[in-house]
């Protein structure tokens, strides 16, 4: 697979991409860790054959730290709104994942390119297992907090996983189906307590040394796994490299993001997702800045308000559920300390919602539209005209375009599939492959481009515009949902004969999962209120609880193609009015 070279560069440079202000200090941005690149950035040299974020990114901006020009300002805090805090520094930060490191390396025994499977909340782990394994060259797969015991079976099998590291809480999950995993050898726990045929993660890092050396890793090396739901089968495993998501944002500049080693950022996404590793690892610490994190159990408005008005984050991004539920507030009665940027990514924004946040915050909510495969797609960058219900235009390093089924460019305004140039070099930013799917990789590709599996619209100035999914995805408050997944949830309960999930809207999630279900005929007459909430019980019990369906409706058979295939699309056009 051709990597990202020169020729490439200089002509995704070609794009025009919008002017943009630098907000920074002169001194501290000539000093950062950019500078080093921008003779790639202007065409002047081919990409490194070697990188690694940990050492390549990282550790300089801890001896920048050192030398006294970045201001005091922490790498990383975390609270958890019970009184609890924890502030690094990037030299803290260095120490304790090196200690980390050696913990995954000696204690656990794991070797450059071995995979380890992270299922944690937003706790301070979470972050020093991602740095500890760019470091060992360690193969990162983050999953959701809500995974059940079938998802993480899947998961272990399928990515034959040798390492994983969870809570007390979904310890015993992984115990009920540790014995059909042959390729797992170690289990980490991070708690307090102990519990038999797991190792203490804290216990063990307070102790290890902390003198690790970073392991050599090139551009292509795999580093992170994400699995993402599709509309048939299984989740996929969608791979990225050290280059993807470590080299990229050095190259991409400040675009959607435009942060300083002064910033502060808190992204309220899941740890399972990319939006995560992207906007609360990568892409801020690149530019030297605080990545801000709130325990955050639940989504609690009222904590979340009032966390902005009690800290100095300057950034905030997180799915439009979160706006939505914000502006049910009286936002007059806040008044935050430093918020000057709002972002929203996962699905799209309602234009009304953006008003009403604007009208009682002062402030403009930024669209971001990307996806697993390839990251951030478009975004409305700062200084750019805001176009209610545009996500902006294209990122740095991608052509996109809108295509027709034979990958032919339509012109602006009319309708067709979100897609990205991905030949004759792909660029940096793609993933690199659904890991043992040669199928569906190439799959993922028509003509020149990869398609998105999105409808939507460009105009005249480049602002690009989402109509839909061209597929069955539900995407309900950024969660990505495979209606397959719940489906096969349903189907195990001995009331369920058929079952075809779709999206719905909501006002809240932006749509939910809806299933349509024929009863057995020994159903027939049961109380379908009380049935309804069996059914969802069921699939709370069955698969990550978010996938539950939150409306249920029964029917006496399901409309089919000759073929006998089930129109979901007839369903979802219902259940939006578009019949």
């Amino acid at each position: 697979m051709k990597l990202f070279k020169l020729q490439s560069l200089k002509f995704m440079w070609t794009l025009k991409p919008p002017n943009r202000t630098f907000h920074g200090h002169p001194k501290l941005l000539a000093s950062d860790v950019h500078s080093q690149y921008e003779s790639i950035r202007r065409g002047k040299q081919e990409l490194p054959k070697y990188f690694n974020y940990a050492s390549d990114v990282l550790d300089k901006w801890s001896e920048i730290e050192k030398a006294g020009k970045r201001p005091p300002n922490p790498a990383f805090w975390w609270v958890n709104g019970k009184g609890e805090e924890v502030k690094w520094s990037f030299e803290d930060l260095g120490f304790l994942s090196r200690k980390v490191a050696n913990v995954l390396t000696k204690d656990c025994g794991l070797q450059k390119g071995d995979r380890l499977i992270v299922i944690l909340p937003r706790i301070p782990e979470w972050w020093l297992v991602n740095v500890a394994c760019m470091r060992a060259g360690i193969v990162l797969i983050p999953g959701v907090s809500q995974l059940s015991a079938k998802d993480i079976l899947y998961r272990l099998q399928v990515s034959k996983a040798t390492c994983i590291i969870t809570t007390d809480k979904l310890a015993p999950a992984v115990d009920s189906v540790a014995s059909e995993c042959q390729f797992l050898k170690t289990k980490l726990m991070v708690s307090k307590g102990s519990r038999e045929g797991w190792l203490n993660f804290t216990e063990l890092y307070k102790n290890q040394a902390a003198d690790h050396s970073c392991v050599k890793t090139r551009i292509q090396d795999p580093m992170i796994i994400f699995f993402t739901s599709g509309t048939t089968g299984s989740p996929k495993m969608t791979q990225h490299s050290q280059g993807s998501l470590g080299l990229r944002p050095l190259l991409s500049e400040r675009y959607w993001l435009d942060l300083t080693p002064s910033g502060m950022i808190w992204n309220t996404a899941d740890t399972g997702w990319i939006l995560t590793s992207i906007a609360s690892v990568y892409d801020p610490w690149v530019f030297g800045s605080c990545i801000f994190i709130h325990n955050l159990p639940q989504a609690d408005s009222a904590v979340i308000l009032s966390t902005l008005c009690r800290f100095p984050i300057d950034a905030l991004i997180g799915a439009p559920t979160l706006f939505r539920m914000l502006v049910q507030n009286d936002l007059s009665s806040y008044k935050f300390m430093n918020l000057k940027y709002c972002m929203s990514g996962g699905e799209p924004l309602n234009p009304e919602v953006m008003e009403q946040w604007k009208r009682q915050t002062g402030l403009e909510i930024h669209e971001v539209y990307g996806q697993t495969e390839v990251g951030i797609i478009c975004s409305t960058f700062k200084g750019m005209k805001i176009k209610p219900g545009s996500m902006g235009k294209a990122a740095p390093l991608y052509d996109v375009q809108i295509i027709d089924k034979n990958a032919n460019i339509l012109p602006p305004g009319q309708q067709g599939e979100i897609a990205v140039r991905s030949k004759p070099i792909r660029p940096l930013g793609f993933f690199s492959e659904y890991v043992d799917n040669p199928k569906k990789t190439a799959e993922s590709e028509r003509g020149d481009f990869y398609v998105t599996g999105d409808r939507g619209t460009v105009d005249e100035d480049g602002y690009f515009k989402f109509i839909g999914r061209d597929d069955d995805i539900i995407i309900s408050s950024g969660y990505r949902i495979g209606p397959f997944e719940v489906e096969s949830a349903l189907i195990e309960h001995p009331a369920v004969v058929e079952t075809a999930v779709v999206s719905s809207p909501d006002p809240l999630r932006g749509e939910v999962v809806k299933a349509f279900v024929v009863l057995s005929p020994a159903f027939s007459s049961s109380d379908l209120k009380s049935l309804t909430r069996d059914l969802q019980d069921h699939v709370k019990k069955t698969t990550a609880p978010y996938k539950y369906p939150r409306k249920v409706e029964f029917v006496q058979e399901l409309p089919k193609t000759v073929t006998g295939k089930i129109k979901r699309n007839e369903l979802r056009n219902k259940e939006w009015g578009r019949m």
